[in-house]
């Protein structure tokens, strides 16, 4: 399966957040927790040269604890501030706040010494379509700013949000890089939902994630569904059709629907507490 999904709007986008980055003081760069790196998209490290950087492990509730653990320190090890969370709930959003002031420390004393007094820090909400940036900004506002949706590309121009009087956000639409050198990073993203669904395969997209579950998780996807000692995928996903009463008229299998089962039920945590990308942290 060839993976690349880049909407004309995404181009446009790119432009106006390189012209949008002078304004800010910080970039807040949401990552799935499940898959930090494939997550990021590379043009944002240029893009934010010389801005404070935060980075929010977001979906963390999703992914395997151990693995937030070393993410979160791999991250800090190249220089950014980083936060784990679960962008649905308020709880986390104080610790979110606090990183952001510590980020914009330096900021903020160099405004004291110009006596510039209670000017907000401004920070740039980016990050890949469907990692959580309009929750997040919502749920940290404690009220609905910007649109949100379990479908990539709900928003599409940009939004300035006063959170307080110490905090402004700017929300931007999701974007893509136009090619994914790496293939497998393409099949992560479509895993977790950051393509459209309509321009993929779900029925192979499933069986190629039986496969990574049978390699790194295999307990979550036998024990979810009670399956057998099989190895095979595509046998798999029968015995997960079989059981979960995916038929068709006729009592023949319906593919389709437990492919489509197994990528819900992997994308809204039903599988377990599960991290696709592992990181090595040098010591």
């Amino acid at each position: 399966m060839q993976f690349q999904w880049y909407p004309g709007h995404m181009t446009k986008a790119k432009r106006q957040m390189q012209e949008d980055i002078r304004l800010v003081d910080l970039v807040i760069e949401l990552v799935d927790a499940r898959i930090p790196l494939s997550s990021r998209n590379p043009d944002i490290d240029s893009l934010g040269a010389g801005k404070a950087r935060l980075i929010l492990l977001n979906k963390a509730d999703l992914a395997d604890p151990k693995q937030n653990e070393k993410w979160e320190q791999f991250f800090r090890q190249k220089g950014f501030f980083v936060v784990r969370l679960d962008a649905r709930n308020r709880n986390g959003m104080k610790q979110v706040s606090n990183v952001i002031m510590e980020a914009c420390k330096e900021k903020i004393e160099r405004d004291r010494r110009r006596g510039i007094l209670n000017r907000p820090v401004r920070a740039m909400v980016v990050g890949i379509p469907n990692v959580g940036k309009s929750t997040f900004i919502n749920t940290f506002a404690g009220k609905a700013c910007a649109k949100t949706g379990n479908k990539p590309g709900v928003t599409k121009g940009k939004q300035w949000i006063r959170l307080n009087k110490n905090v402004e956000l700017l929300d931007t639409p999701g974007i893509l890089w136009p090619k994914f050198e790496d293939q497998s990073v393409g099949l992560r993203l479509a895993f977790i939902g950051s393509m459209n669904d309509e321009i993929l395969n779900i029925d192979e997209l499933s069986l190629e994630l039986i496969r990574v579950l049978l390699q790194d998780y295999p307990q979550c996807l036998r024990e979810r569904y009670q399956l057998s000692e099989e190895t095979d995928p595509v046998k798999l996903l029968e015995e997960i059709a079989t059981n979960r009463h995916c038929v068709k008229r006729g009592n023949e299998i319906d593919y389709s629907k437990a492919a489509a089962l197994l990528l819900d039920e992997f994308r809204t945590g039903k599988l377990g507490k599960i991290t696709l990308e592992k990181t090595y942290i040098s010591e």
